[in-house]
């Protein structure tokens, strides 16, 4: 069997680019995760790129993709994957929409589906319309989301929006038909000059039956759920062996922090049971840090009187992050405070610590960036789309990269303990 990867993936924030990985690990692909787009080879069955290109402008969010399919292609991947977040965080302005179209461009392709169910999390997908557990997307918190804020449930028409070409449906009573039946979908679509079309799915079982209707598409897109189905097309053309130690990695010993950016509902409820239980934790306030009040050193300071990992967190209810944003705005808020936890992270890591649980997109992204780390191996899960990783250096970081709304209340610590054990 050849050590080069058969699939290639793009992911557009750093969470989502481990929840990606996680899904093809557990199902039997080796799998790395390259923070960028790098330099030289990868020995792998599959490779994610993650990118920091979710909320970026769509100009530049294409620009950093098409250059991460150039490398993926130069790779020898013969299928690619466009991942983004599960509850299709976006705006009328893009990412998805002109990203994928670009993508398609560039390879050739004149179709592509969009599914960012993934049913293990509570997202489905029914006639178009994404729900959160037994909600509707716009009435799920996303619609608060400081970013991103997702205020239609409808993703044919949040797709359009984003879309040059016409945006179908591939309807849910398609989808159970099976495998032959999306195909035959798929060809009437094309055939209505369709070049995305949004997929149901409410079951891992309807994610399977797309994953082989789609074998032949030379790029898929969607949440982590989309990928359950495709390493088995690998498998059933002899390309992929069977595999029981995809997700092996080593244990990295070593003081731990969590560091939480994310103001989701899954990380509040999260950080309220770690300051519940009486444990070490200091909150970072976005006004402090614009009038430069040492709050980075006041968190070292902290960490270092203590022997158990602290929580470093700017997590905060809706009403206080909008009325912070009122005052400092949007971008500046969020600037703020992925600079601090990314200047926490590197100075703890200088002074030794090993195991980092991150939550948030984007805070993961700037906290990996200040760790230096180009590339993980995917180790096992944690809790569904969150595995633990290990980078590919002589002297390891283990790292937890959660999504904001993934995981129990509990979460914290069981990371941190996985962490630091033998996957």
């Amino acid at each position: 069997m050849s050590n080069r990867p058969l699939l290639g993936c793009i992911a557009d924030d750093f969470t989502g680019a481990t929840d990606l990985a996680n899904t093809l690990v557990r199902n039997g692909m080796r799998t790395v995760q390259t923070i960028g787009v790098p330099v030289g080879t990868v020995d792998a069955d599959a490779v994610v790129v993650a990118l920091k290109s979710r909320t970026i402008p769509a100009d530049d969010a294409v620009a950093q993709s098409l250059a991460a399919l150039e490398w993926l292609r130069a790779q020898g991947c013969r299928q690619f994957v466009f991942k983004y977040c599960s509850t299709f965080d976006s705006t009328d302005a893009g990412n998805i929409g002109p990203v994928a179209e670009a993508l398609l461009g560039a390879l050739g392709s004149d179709f592509t589906i969009a599914c960012p169910a993934f049913p293990e999390n509570g997202r489905t997908i029914f006639r178009g319309h994404l729900f959160v557990a037994d909600t509707l997307l716009s009435e799920s918190g996303m619609e608060h989301h400081p970013l991103t804020p997702m205020t239609d449930a409808n993703l044919v028409r949040v797709l359009q929006r984003q879309s040059q070409a016409p945006v179908g449906l591939l309807r849910y009573d398609t989808v159970a038909g099976g495998a032959a039946a999306i195909r035959a979908r798929i060809d009437a679509l094309r055939g209505q000059g369709v070049k995305l079309a949004i997929a149901d799915a409410i079951s891992d079982a309807d994610l399977l039956a797309l994953g082989e209707g789609c074998a032949a598409l030379p790029l898929i897109t969607g949440g982590s759920g989309i990928a359950l189905g495709l390493p088995e097309n690998f498998r059933r053309a002899g390309l992929l062996p069977v595999r029981d130690n995809a997700a092996e990695v080593p244990a990295v010993a070593g003081p731990g922090v969590v560091l939480a950016g994310s103001a989701s509902r899954a990380t509040n409820g999260q950080v309220a049971r770690w300051i519940a239980q009486g444990r070490p934790a200091m909150r970072i306030d976005p006004l402090r840090l614009a009038r430069q009040d040492g709050v980075v050193d006041e968190a070292l300071a902290l960490a270092a009187q203590h022997d158990d990992p602290v929580l470093i967190y700017a997590t905060a209810q809706p009403d206080e992050v909008k009325a912070v944003q009122a005052e400092l705005g949007v971008a500046r808020a969020g600037e703020l405070v992925e600079h601090a936890l990314a200047s926490i992270a590197s100075g703890l890591k200088a002074r030794g610590t090993r195991r980092f649980v991150v939550a948030g997109g984007e805070t993961s992204g700037a906290v990996v960036q200040a760790l230096g780390v180009q590339s993980l191996r995917i180790g096992r899960q944690i809790a569904p789309g969150v595995p633990a990783t290990v980078t590919l250096d002589d002297a390891p970081l283990a790292l937890a990269l959660k999504s904001g709304n993934f995981g129990g209340e509990d979460f914290f610590d069981e990371a941190l303990r996985a962490l630091g054990a033998a996957a």
